[in-house]
């Protein structure tokens, strides 16, 4: 798998081989790492033995690394999109898992924020995960009322 810069369209798709390795990473690396601390790796380059270096990553920076493996060990493909990134209607159509003409819908309702560069309207990601936070947290407090009222009737749920 090649590393690719541009983040917006570079999504990786593991092969067979990639999956065993992500499998075998985090065989390694999970036991062995405690939650919420960061993570030193011992570098060793394959051509020199004996030149070794010390990387220390970050916690998120380790807490995505062991996300990014596990979605690897388990075949998905893995996209990395910066939170500052505009992202088209179609890319931010398949983030919430509908269709765009609904996307647009929310757009023109307010829902959610946008612009247009020319005819073309970009999102940022920021707001499309805004707007995702506040539908499931809507959600979940209509459950949480329904439970409660299924409750009082003694409805059993």
């Amino acid at each position: 798998m090649a590393y690719t810069r541009n983040a917006i369209t570079a999504t990786l798709v593991p092969s067979e081989e990639e999956r065993e390795a992500a499998k075998a990473s985090l065989r390694l690396l999970a036991p062995n790492i405690p939650r919420n601390h960061t993570l030193t790796i011992r570098i060793v380059d394959e051509q020199n033995p004996d030149h070794e270096t010390a990387l220390t990553l970050p916690t998120q920076a380790t807490q995505i690394l062991i996300e990014v493996l596990l979605q690897m060990a388990e075949g998905n493909a893995i996209t990395l999109i910066p939170l500052h990134a505009e992202i088209t209607t179609q890319q931010a159509a398949a983030i919430l898992n509908i269709s765009r003409p609904s996307l647009i819908r929310l757009l023109k309702e307010g829902a959610i924020p946008f612009r247009n560069i020319g005819t073309h309207r970009r999102i940022l990601l920021r707001d499309l995960i805004a707007y995702q936070e506040r539908t499931a947290a809507a959600r979940t407090r209509s459950l949480d009322e329904l439970a409660a009222i299924s409750q009082e009737l003694g409805l059993g749920y």
